[in-house]
């Protein structure tokens, strides 16, 4: 598997080039804000991209898809769960040569928040972060939050942790290390723990010298 994370500029986000490393097909998670540095990355590669993906439709996550519809050097690329093209199911599985990409719906930070699951590695977009999760708007949006990260803290201790912008303390981690380290998940017992970190999370970062 060819897999890159890539600066891609805005606010420290992040975005993925998986590919094949048998048929070089590749796709592209959250190709935003600045395409330009996730195109280089795919000449880098060689990779032909076959799909786009968004893990939520903010335009920091989106606003890409743009330049990927009008000047995709290596032809058009099929748009999942941006309203484009496809919105994926949750649990849903896009084969890609010998990789199996699989879709998980965690609402909370959006309504249309996916991870993507692929061998050992999950994407999160803004559904976590390495010793934070993604902020909500409201007490529902936190709620919807709440299950979501309960459902993708059941996955294998080694799974990667690949989030959508750089606010940790590392680019990447592992659902273990968030088991232990990160605060919000050590509240997933209790949602009204959960809230109230949420509520007081400055003063939380303040007291605990958190950046």
């Amino acid at each position: 598997m060819i897999f890159r994370q890539i600066e891609s500029g805005g606010d420290r986000n992040y975005a993925y080039l998986i590919a094949s490393s048998e048929t070089k097909e590749g796709t592209l998670a959250d190709p935003s804000p600045d395409p330009l540095k996730v195109m280089k990355a795919v000449k880098e590669e060689g990779v032909e991209i076959k799909y786009i993906i968004n893990t939520h439709s903010h335009s920091d996550h989106s606003g890409g898809n743009d330049y990927f519809s009008k000047a995709h050097n290596n032809g058009p690329a099929t748009f999942i769960n941006c309203g484009w093209n496809t919105e994926v199911k949750d649990g849903e599985v896009l084969n890609l040569g010998e990789l199996c990409l699989e879709f998980i719906h965690t609402p909370g930070h959006t309504a249309d928040s996916i991870c993507i699951r692929v061998e050992n590695k999950l994407i999160t977009g803004d559904t976590l972060f390495v010793g934070k999760v993604g902020g909500t708007y409201s007490e529902m949006d936190a709620r919807e939050e709440f299950e979501s990260l309960k459902k993708i803290m059941t996955l294998p201790p080694g799974t990667g942790v690949w989030p959508g912008h750089d606010y940790g303390v590392e680019p990447y981690s592992t659902i273990g290390f968030e088991l232990k380290s990160n605060p919000f998940i050590k509240r997933l017992d209790d949602f009204e723990k959960f809230l109230w970190l949420k509520q007081n999370w400055a003063l939380y970062k303040k007291k605990h010298k958190i950046k």
